[in-house]
């Protein structure tokens, strides 16, 4: 359909879960732009043209995932076998709280949750997934209103039961080889590998004389560490390995890289 042919454009905002049936919100716009205010729920937009002839097919966007430290603290999860408890304390009474649990977009599940209770049980967790849980209010709790007047009160992520990493870190690298030190480099593992929280790396480094050194310890959100204290002109190896609380994994080995016999430090 040619532009000036167009008369305006339907947006269907949905909800995602969305355990209510026919609450997609329908917005007709002359121009090519919305504002949405949503919640920090998952949500599909299905966006489409029409002029007099009809309705164009849609183009589907989905909202992407917004961080889920960006309300800490606000809810808590205490896990019961394969069921979790969670519990919050709203600062107000709203009329209705909405619960989202769920590995991701493609398998959230929904609660509607009328009491003031402050707490809600979950059940059917699976051991070694990260869910993410959200707790929603709000004041009109008919399904079709959620996506006007939902807010997100509280988010978290939770294991029922935590392993230890399936691997090591990625890609270890060695750089700006020197005399007596190196940089190593790695990429963090991905996040279907780690089942649990990851707690930290732990690194050491043998020689080729296989005397292995004191092993470091380093926070998760560091990806590189500088070694220090090499001997010259000697050829070292570097294992990687992650930790959550439930243990360690498995190391990555780097490969051999040997020191200068002559330059700085």
């Amino acid at each position: 359909t040619q532009s000036k042919n167009i008369l305006g454009y339907c947006v269907d905002v949905e909800r995602i879960p969305n355990s209510c049936r026919d609450s997609t919100n329908r917005i007709f716009l002359k121009d090519g732009e919305v504002l949405l205010n949503l919640s920090m729920a998952y949500y599909r937009v299905n966006i489409s043209a029409y002029n007099k002839a009809g309705e164009s097919p849609q183009a589907i966007y989905l909202v992407p995932d917004l961080s889920a430290t960006d309300l800490p603290g606000q809810i808590h999860v205490k896990h019961r076998g394969t069921n979790a408890v969670v519990t919050w304390t709203p600062e107000y009474n709203p009329k209705c709280f909405v619960v989202d649990w769920g590995t991701g977009k493609e398998d959230m599940r929904m609660k509607i949750v009328t009491t003031a209770t402050g707490n809600f049980t979950l059940d059917n967790f699976q051991p070694y997934k990260l869910y993410k849980i959200m707790v929603h209010v709000s004041d009109v709790c008919q399904c079709e209103s959620f996506t006007r007047y939902e807010k997100t009160f509280g988010v978290t992520q939770f294991y029922s039961v935590e392993g230890v990493p399936r691997t090591g870190p990625a890609n270890v690298t060695i750089l700006n080889i020197t005399k007596h030190s190196a940089l190593v480099k790695w990429t963090e593992i991905a996040a279907e590998d780690r089942l649990g929280f990851l707690q930290g790396y732990r690194i050491s480094y043998t020689d080729s004389s296989r005397k292995k050194s004191l092993g470091v310890t380093l926070n998760s959100s560091t990806t590189s560490y500088h070694l220090s204290g090499l001997k010259e002109k000697t050829i070292y190896r570097v294992q990687i390995s992650a930790f959550t609380n439930a243990g360690e994994g498995p190391p990555t080995f780097s490969q051999p890289f040997k020191t200068q016999k002559y330059g700085t430090v």
